[in-house]
């Protein structure tokens, strides 16, 4: 996890251009509920600019805290908000990933709660196993990941149309939901690279819509996204053993 330049910037903009000479700190309060008011206090003053503290929470290191900026930005501040970091947290013992734990609980999604009358079905084998991926058709990392999703067996994939990529993509999103046969047409463009034909003046492409909004809603920023029925998330294409792997897991 790296500093994105904007907010880097935003920090870095509100620091002091010469250096302070540092004093020594007293003992750090004993609990969250002193530390949590000091940090808010302390951070507000400092880094006006700084997006709203959503959540402060404590951390396996003693005297240090995490800190939810938005939905799922981690920082981690000592007691006072004299200092602000951001980078991961690895336990050492247990080899874990501390940070990315903790986003892959932010960013979870439930999948009963996913809208899947606004999806194209696919389904695979006896389609026992259920994954959910948002793609948009003009994206090639998602036609790499139709054809590994093809030799996937029993799985129902529901297909959310993501055309974040342009004028193209919304057309085309609108000729595939339009079609008569949505799986069909869907597979041949991604597959075979069949064009699918001209949407009817009429159709009604408030599904498209409402696909952007859910996937700005829960920061889907890339495709191809999936989402697995435990609600974890993973970005990116993955080739079929991967697929497998995750839909063994994330069950």
């Amino acid at each position: 996890m790296k500093f994105s330049l904007p907010l880097a910037t935003l920090l870095l903009g509100t620091l002091p251009l010469v250096a302070q000479a540092q004093k020594p700190a007293p003992a750090a309060p004993a609990t969250l509920a002193q530390a949590e008011p000091q940090i808010r206090k302390a951070l507000a003053q400092r880094l006006p600019n700084l997006p709203k503290i959503e959540e402060v929470r404590a951390t396996p290191i003693a005297g240090l805290y995490e800190l939810r900026l938005g939905a799922s930005d981690i920082f981690y501040s000592d007691a006072k908000g004299d200092y602000l970091l951001q980078g991961e947290m690895l336990d050492t013992k247990t080899r874990n990933n501390l940070t990315q734990a903790r986003l892959d609980q932010l960013t979870a999604i439930n999948f009963k709660a996913l809208p899947v009358k606004d999806a194209i079905v696919l389904k695979y084998g006896n389609g026992s196993r259920k994954l959910a991926v948002f793609e948009d058709p003009s994206c090639s990392y998602c036609h790499h990941f139709e054809a590994a999703l093809a030799k996937v067996k029993d799985v129902t994939v529901y297909v959310f149309l993501y055309p974040i990529l342009g004028a193209k993509s919304s057309a085309m999103s609108k000729d595939i939901w339009c079609a008569k046969d949505k799986a069909k047409v869907w597979q041949d463009w991604m597959l075979r690279k069949v064009t699918p034909p001209a949407a009817p003046a009429q159709c009604d492409v408030s599904a498209l819509a409402r696909n952007v909004e859910f996937g700005r809603k829960y920061r889907i920023n890339g495709t191809p996204a999936l989402i697995f029925a435990n609600g974890k998330r993973v970005p990116g294409a993955a080739d079929t053993a991967t697929l497998e792997k995750l839909l063994a897991e994330n069950k």
